[in-house]
């Protein structure tokens, strides 16, 4: 969107760094410790290359010299990854809620997923790495206002205050009056 010019020039802003995890069932008895000893898992659950924590995990199988290092670790498809690890079976997903799924259900004894989507699920899941960043560069997740030329002026008031949420003290002219009575 930000190449095709649809975003309010200067409004695109970082506002969390998430982080890649490789997670189990609780009590599960697995013997992977976190990616390096991946191929130790009797399943995996991995999102496809298209999807981002997917593109994730196989930078960080790159990193680690798992799989052969390509312009474009998207394309590493699933089968590479299964055959890089010694031929572990895996069940490809098409998002990370169907990764976090199938771990939970027990139906893969691990899976990749983001440090957020474990959230709630604490009493149910053990983390086993929180991968480190040098494997697979930030996880950066971005707001910005996009331009919309068929909303009010009051809506777009609105956009630019949500946006501003983060930097309160520099942007609480544009939010709505409500928010500064407490």
């Amino acid at each position: 969107m930000e190449g095709e010019g649809n975003l309010v020039e200067g409004s695109r802003k970082n506002v969390v760094n998430n982080q890649l995890c490789v997670v189990t069932l609780k009590d599960s008895g697995t013997k992977v410790s976190g990616l390096e000893n991946l191929k130790d898992a009797k399943s995996i659950a991995l999102a496809d290359g298209t999807v981002p924590v997917g593109k994730y995990t196989r930078q960080a199988l790159v990193a680690l010299k798992i799989l052969p290092e390509t312009e474009d670790v998207s394309k590493i498809s699933t089968q590479e990854v299964s055959e890089a690890l010694g031929g572990v079976e895996i069940s490809e997903q098409s998002n990370v809620s169907k990764v976090l799924a199938a771990v939970v259900e027990g139906s893969s004894e691990v899976g990749t997923t983001y440090y957020s989507d474990t959230y709630g699920y604490e009493d149910k899941l053990q983390i086993l790495e929180k991968v480190p960043y040098d494997l697979t560069g930030n996880v950066i997740y971005p707001i910005a206002q996009i331009k919309n030329e068929e909303s009010s002026q009051e809506e777009q008031d609105a956009a630019k205050g949500f946006h501003c949420l983060r930097h309160f003290r520099q942007c609480k002219d544009h939010l709505p009056e409500v928010l500064f009575r407490y």
